[in-house]
C-alpha cells in the first residue's frame, strides 16, 4: 500500500488555494505592476517631476521615516517595524483623498563602511552601495509603497553638494538677539564697517587685519572653529564621541586610554537657539517623554553672573543660588579652565596645608599633574557622586565680592568645562558636593541657609549639607548689603540686583546645552567647503565649487599613537592627499594658495535635512523650491511651526539627530530659504521587536533556531542554556530575515504578523510560531472571495441580510478610526472578526461586503487586497479607491443591555433601545417584574439612572 503527503493531496483537492507559493507568485507580480505604473508616484504642485500635473490641491500627507543606515548585516525583522506602519498608514491616507508622499532615503556616510574598508580595504562607496541595493531589495519584497523617484543617499554628491551649501549658509551666519533670529554675517560687517555696532577691543574696523577681522567674527558665526576639548584617543588616532568611552575612560573600541585634549575643531553655534529650541517644542505633537529629554538637554536655568577678583584679573561664575554667596568659602575651576595656566604661582603661599598641594614642590607642578590626571578620566567617571573628592590648589586666593573674604582657588575633576562657565563658588554648608570636598582637605563652611530639620547652624556637627529652597538666609550681612530674615526667592533678588549696580555680576540665563562639535578625523563623510589661507584664515568656497567631493586615499584609517601620549596631534586620512589639500583656487581676487580642511562633517549632518529633499530631489538650482517646500510642510492653523505630518522611529534620537535637524531648519527659516520652522510636527516612537537570547555555561550566545524546549527547560546540542528576552541581532545569534517569512508565508503575513503583535509604540517579543495565525486569516480571507477547487470568484450580487450590514459598518467604523490612529493590532482584530462572521455563514458573501472587506485589507495586506479586487472585476489599482465609509444607521446596536441594581445588587437585565431617554427607562426599569419582587413593597428613597446601561434603585 503505497504513502500519500496529506499537503500535496489537499493541493490538488484545491489547486487554487492561497498558498506561500501562490502568495509570491502575487506579490512580485503586482511589485513590477506598481513600479511599471508609478502607481506611488506623489505629485509637486509644481510639476517638476516627470509626470506631475500643473496643478495639485490639498489635503496633502507628508509621512517620514527616519533614516536608515544600509548594515551589511540586511534587515532582521525587527527593522521593518516602522516602515511597514508607516506604509499601512500612508495606504490609509491615500484612500480618504490625500495626496501622499513617503519615500525612503539612506543616511549613508559613517563609521561602520569606514571600519570595513580599513579591514578589507575596499571603498566605502562600493560596500555602502552593495549594502543599500540588498536593503532596497529586501523592502522592496514587503510591498512598501514608496515614490522611488525621490530616493537618495547621503553619499551622492548631488545630495551632499547641499549639505555641504547648508554649512556655508550656518557659516556665513550670525544670531542677532535683539532680533532673535540669524542674519547674514555680511549684515555685522557692515554694522561695524559703520561704526553702528563697536568693534570688541575698541579698534576701528578697517585698522584690522584680515586675521583680525576673522577672529572677530568667528565669535559671532553660527559655525566656527575653536581650540575645544575633546576626548583623544591616540591609540585609535582619532577624536571619540563621549557615548564612544567606556566609564573607566577608555575607548569602547579597543580598550585603548583616551585623554582630554585641546583641538582646533569645527563647531555649531546651536546655543544661540536654545530659548526658540524650548519655547517652539510647545507646538508640536511630540510624545512627552522626548519633549522632556530635550528640555531636560537644553537645560535652562536662571540664576546670576558673578565676577570674583583675583591677582589683577577675575573668575566669572555662574550660579543659581545667588543667595548664598556670603557662604561661598573656596571656588573650584575645571582643571581645563583658561585660567589655570595664569593662576599657577612659583611657590606655595605661606600657611598653605599639606592636603592642599598634592605632595607637589610648587604650584605648578601640582596643577600639571593634576590636569594630567584628569585628562585621562571620562566626563562620566569625574561625575561620579561616590568617588572621593580629588583636587589641588592653585596657589591664589580670590576674593569674594560680598564681605571682601580672601577663599582659594582649586582645581577639581568633578567641575567641568562642559557647564556653565567652568568655575563654581563653592558653598559647602548647602551643596554635598561641595561640602564633601571641603571635608577631604580641610576647608570651612558657613552655614547661611538656616536648617529646618534641627541640626541648627553649627557645620562641624553636620554629616551633609542642608539643601533647601524655602527657607531663610542667615549669617549674610555685609557692609553694603543684608540678606538676613530673607527668603531664598527674596534673597536672590537682591542680590542680583546688588550685583548689577556694583558692575560686577548680573542676573542671567545658563543653559545646559553645549555647542554642538561638528569635526570628525574621519574620511568617509562629507568633506568641509572651507580652505585656509597662508595665514591661516578660513574662506568659503562659492557655491559654482560646490560639490566638494571626496578624493581618493591609499589608506583608510586614522594614524594611531603611542596609547600612552596624550600630548599626540591626529593625523587624518584625507590630509594625506597632498595633492587634494594644497590646491590653488580663484576666489575672486585672484589665483592663491589654499590648504582645504582635513576634518569631514559628522554622520549627522547628512540627517539634519533629508526631509526637504524628498520634496525637490533632482533640484540643481535650489535647495528646494519654495512653492514646494511651502506646499508639503508649510505651517497650516493646526500646525503653527510647519514641518512633516508624520514622523516615525526610534525614541533613541531624542537629543541628537532631533535637535539638531530643529537647529538647522530654524536657520534655515531664519535666512527665509524655506517657510516650517520645524521639521517634524508629529513625531511617534514606534516599539522594539524582540525576541530570546539564549547563552551556555560561558555566557556565550548561542543559535536561537537550534535551540529545543524540555520540560519547560532549553537545551543546545544537548547542554543547558539560558533564556532571556533582549535584541534581535546577528551578534546575538536570535535574528530572523524577512526573507525567511516571505519564503515561508508571504509578505502580506510578515506586514500582518508585525501591525498585529501588539500597540506600536510598545515593545513586543517576536514568535515565529505565531506567525500562521495571520496566514490563515488571509487564506481564509481568499476563500470568502476565491473557490480553491475552480480559482473562479464566488460572490454573489444579493444584499447581504441585518446581521451582516451591521457586521460590516461596524468593522468599517472601528478599522477606519484605528487606522487613523496608528492602532494597528485593534484594526487586524476587528477585519478578523468580519472575516470569520462571513466564513461562518457558509454561503457565497455578498459582493458589496467582499469588495468593502478587501478596501479595508488593502493598507494592511495590499498585495492580496489588489489580486482580489481585479479579480473581483475592477481595472484601477485598489491603491487609489475610496475608503469605505459606515453607515451610522448600522453602526448603533438595535438594543443595548441595561443593568438594574437594588440596594446595589443586579435584580435584572433589560434590553433597550440605545436612544432611551432617563425618565423612560425608569419607568421601565420599576415596572419589570424581577426589580418589583426585588422590593417587595418597600418605598423608593432614590433612582439613579445612568441611559441606557444603568439603574440603581435605592429602598427607602
Amino acid at each position: 500500500m503505497s504513502e500519500t503527503n496529506p499537503a500535496a493531496t489537499a493541493e490538488v483537492a484545491a489547486p487554487h488555494r492561497y498558498t506561500a507559493a501562490l502568495a509570491a507568485e502575487i506579490e512580485a507580480r503586482w511589485q513590477d505592476f506598481w513600479d511599471a505604473e508609478g502607481t506611488y508616484a506623489a505629485p509637486n504642485p509644481t510639476g517638476d517631476l516627470a509626470g506631475d500635473p500643473e496643478t495639485v490641491a490639498e489635503p496633502k500627507m507628508f509621512i517620514m521615516d527616519m533614516f536608515p543606515y544600509p548594515s551589511g548585516a540586511g534587515l532582521h525583522v525587527g527593522h521593518p517595524l516602522g516602515y511597514i506602519a508607516t506604509d499601512v498608514f500612508a495606504r490609509f491616507q491615500r484612500m480618504t483623498g490625500h495626496n501622499v508622499l513617503h519615500t525612503l532615503g539612506f543616511d549613508a556616510f559613517g563609521l561602520p563602511a569606514e571600519q570595513y574598508a580599513v579591514q578589507t580595504g575596499t571603498h566605502p562607496r562600493v560596500s555602502t552601495e552593495a549594502n543599500i541595493r540588498n536593503m532596497q531589495s529586501q523592502l522592496r519584497r514587503l510591498g512598501l509603497g514608496h515614490d522611488k523617484r525621490r530616493s537618495f543617499a547621503t553619499i551622492d554628491p548631488d545630495y551632499y553638494k547641499w549639505t555641504q551649501w547648508i554649512f556655508l549658509q550656518i557659516f556665513n551666519s550670525w544670531y542677532d538677539e535683539s532680533a532673535r533670529k540669524a542674519r547674514p554675517i555680511a549684515e555685522l560687517v557692515a554694522q561695524f564697517e559703520s561704526g553702528e555696532r563697536e568693534v570688541p577691543g575698541g579698534r576701528a574696523w578697517s585698522e584690522l587685519t584680515a586675521a583680525e577681522r576673522a577672529d572677530v567674527l568667528g565669535e559671532y558665526r553660527l559655525a566656527y572653529a575653536s581650540d575645544a576639548p575633546v576626548n583623544w584617543c591616540p591609540g585609535l588616532g582619532t577624536v571619540l564621541a563621549n557615548e564612544e568611552v567606556t566609564a573607566d575612560g577608555r575607548s569602547e573600541r579597543g580598550n585603548f586610554p583616551v585623554f582630554k585634549a585641546k583641538l582646533r575643531q569645527w563647531n555649531m553655534r546651536i546655543t544661540a537657539y536654545a530659548d526658540r529650541l524650548l519655547e517652539d517644542l510647545e507646538g508640536l505633537d511630540w510624545p512627552e517623554a522626548i519633549k522632556l529629554q530635550q528640555r531636560n538637554w537644553i537645560g535652562r536655568s536662571e540664576g546670576a553672573r558673578i565676577d570674583f577678583p583675583v591677582d589683577g584679573d577675575h573668575i566669572t561664575v555662574f550660579t543659581t543660588r545667588q543667595d548664598t554667596l556670603f557662604g561661598a568659602t573656596y571656588m573650584v575651576l575645571a582643571p581645563e579652565h583658561p585660567l589655570v595656566e595664569k593662576f599657577a604661582p612659583a611657590a606655595w603661599p605661606e600657611g598653605t596645608r599639606e592636603a592642599w598641594t598634592g605632595g607637589h614642590a610648587t604650584p605648578a607642578e601640582a596643577v600639571a599633574a593634576y590636569r594630567a590626571q584628569a585628562a585621562a578620566k571620562s566626563d562620566v567617571e569625574r561625575q561620579a557622586e561616590a568617588k572621593d573628592k580629588t583636587g589641588v590648589f592653585t596657589g591664589v586666593y580670590a576674593t569674594n565680592p560680598v564681605n571682601g573674604e580672601k577663599i582659594p582657588v582649586f582645581i577639581a575633576d568633578y567641575v567641568l568645562m562642559g557647564y556653565g562657565t567652568g568655575a563654581i563658588m563653592a558653598v559647602p554648608a548647602h551643596d554635598s558636593r561641595d561640602f564633601a570636598f571641603a571635608r577631604a582637605f580641610e576647608l570651612p563652611m558657613r552655614c547661611v541657609v538656616e536648617p529646618t530639620d534641627g541640626r541648627g547652624t553649627d557645620t562641624t556637627t553636620w554629616d551633609d549639607a542642608f539643601v533647601s529652597y524655602d527657607a531663610t538666609i542667615v549669617n549674610s550681612s555685609g557692609a553694603d548689603i543684608s540678606l538676613d530674615g530673607l527668603g531664598v526667592t527674596e534673597a536672590k533678588t537682591r542680590v542680583t540686583e546688588w550685583l548689577a549696580a556694583a558692575g560686577i555680576g548680573e542676573g542671567t540665563v545658563n543653559f545646559r546645552l553645549r555647542d554642538w562639535l561638528f569635526s570628525r578625523q574621519r574620511y568617509w563623510g562629507e568633506p568641509f567647503p572651507i580652505v585656509y589661507d597662508e595665514e591661516g584664515v578660513a574662506h568659503p568656497l562659492p557655491e559654482s565649487m560646490l560639490p566638494l567631493e571626496l578624493p581618493e586615499v591609499e589608506d583608510y584609517s586614522p594614524r594611531t599613537f603611542d596609547p600612552d601620549d596624550a600630548d599626540t596631534q591626529p593625523e587624518t586620512p584625507l590630509s594625506r592627499n597632498e595633492d587634494w589639500v594644497n590646491v590653488t583656487l580663484d576666489l575672486g581676487d585672484g589665483p592663491k594658495k589654499y590648504r582645504r580642511e582635513t576634518n569631514t562633517m559628522p554622520n549627522w549632518a547628512g540627517s539634519c535635512w533629508y526631509e526637504l529633499r524628498y520634496l525637490d530631489p533632482h533640484n540643481s538650482e535650489k535647495l528646494v523650491d519654495p512653492e514646494i517646500e511651502r506646499y508639503w510642510m508649510g505651517p497650516r492653523e493646526d500646525r503653527p511651526h510647519g514641518g512633516v505630518d508624520l514622523y516615525v522611529g526610534g525614541a533613541e534620537h531624542a537629543v541628537l539627530h532631533l535637535l539638531y535637524a530643529r537647529f538647522w531648519s530654524k536657520v534655515l527659516y531664519d535666512l527665509g530659504h524655506i517657510s516650517s520652522a520645524e521639521p517634524f510636527h508629529k513625531l511617534y516612537n514606534q516599539g522594539m521587536i524582540q525576541a530570546y537570547v539564549y547563552r551556555d555555561a560561558r555566557g556565550i550566545a548561542v543559535p536561537a533556531a537550534e535551540v529545543e524546549e524540555r520540560d519547560g527547560a532549553y537545551y543546545y546540542q544537548g547542554e543547558k542554556v539560558s533564556r532571556l528576552l533582549g535584541k534581535m541581532g546577528k551578534s546575538l545569534k536570535n535574528a530572523v530575515t524577512p526573507d525567511e517569512i516571505c519564503a515561508e508565508y508571504g509578505a502580506d503575513t510578515l506586514r500582518l504578523y508585525e501591525m498585529a503583535m501588539g500597540p506600536l509604540d510598545v515593545s513586543r517579543p517576536w514568535d515565529t510560531r505565531a506567525v500562521v495565525g495571520q496566514f490563515r486569516l488571509l487564506q481564509r480571507l481568499w476563500r470568502n472571495v476565491v473557490d480553491e477547487s475552480t480559482g473562479e470568484v464566488t460572490v454573489v450580487d444579493t444584499e447581504p441580510d441585518e446581521e451582516t450590514l451591521r457586521a460590516l459598518h461596524k468593522a468599517i467604523d472601528g478599522v477606519r478610526g484605528d487606522l487613523a490612529g496608528l492602532r494597528f493590532n485593534t484594526a487586524i482584530a476587528k477585519v478578523t472578526e468580519l472575516n470569520n462572521h462571513l466564513t461562518k455563514t457558509g454561503g457565497p458573501v455578498p459582493r458589496s461586503v467582499a469588495e468593502a472587506l478587501v478596501l479595508m485589507v488593502a493598507p494592511l495586506a495590499p498585495h492580496i487586497a489588489e489580486e482580489l479586487w481585479r479579480r473581483l472585476g475592477h481595472t484601477d489599482s485598489v491603491v487609489h479607491q475610496d475608503f469605505p465609509v459606515a453607515d451610522p444607521a448600522y453602526v448603533v446596536d438595535e438594543t443595548v443591555t441595561c443593568v438594574v441594581q437594588v440596594k446595589g445588587k443586579v435584580k435584572a437585565r433589560l434590553e433597550v433601545s440605545p436612544a432611551i431617554s432617563e425618565e423612560e427607562l425608569e419607568k421601565v426599569a420599576l415596572a419589570d417584574e424581577k426589580v418589583v419582587a426585588a422590593l417587595d413593597g418597600a418605598g423608593i428613597r432614590k433612582v439613579i439612572v445612568r441611559a441606557p446601561k444603568l439603574v440603581n434603585i435605592v429602598p427607602a
